[in-house]
């Protein structure tokens, strides 16, 4: 009888890796990558040594907590665009489109609007009604500013 792929804590630890990394791509905030890397040093600490689960639980809680700390900041920087570098390609994309509100909003609650498919938490200093055309004059990360089109 060979043994369950469960019993290698290799294993469970590079599939607890793999759904880390696959929970990064869902969840945003770039912060469950770094976990995903401690368990798979982890995995790989256990494939070479076989350390008790108190070691493989230190192991992890620290390579995660310290690759955080140490490339959050650099990794972000390469991957991502920073509010001042962002490129105008990116803010053509959205600025000047039009969008149709999905739900009733103005300057006192957010709303929601469909843009290319997709529903965006929407804002605007104007009243907006369902169903209305509007125009995105800025994109602040997931929200969009709207006013209403003329």
């Amino acid at each position: 009888m060979s043994p369950s792929i469960f019993s290698k804590p290799e294993m469970i630890w590079f599939i607890i890796a793999l759904v880390l990394f696959l929970l990064e791509l869902v969840v945003p905030g770039f912060v469950i990558f770094f976990f995903g890397i401690g368990a798979l040093v982890t995995a790989l600490v256990c494939l070479i040594a076989h350390p008790g689960i108190n070691i493989q639980i230190i192991i992890f809680a620290v390579i995660s907590v310290l690759s955080l700390l140490a490339l959050r900041k650099l990794i972000q920087k390469k991957l991502f665009y920073s509010k001042e570098s962002r490129s105008e390609a990116v803010e053509d994309e959205f600025t000047g489109k039009e969008a149709v509100a999905v739900t009733d909003f103005g300057s006192d609650k957010k709303g929601k609007v469909e843009f290319k498919g997709t529903n965006w938490t929407a804002e605007s200093d104007s009243e907006i009604k369902a169903g209305q055309t509007v125009i995105i004059i800025e994109k602040d990360s997931f929200k969009l500013i709207v006013e209403p089109k003329k």
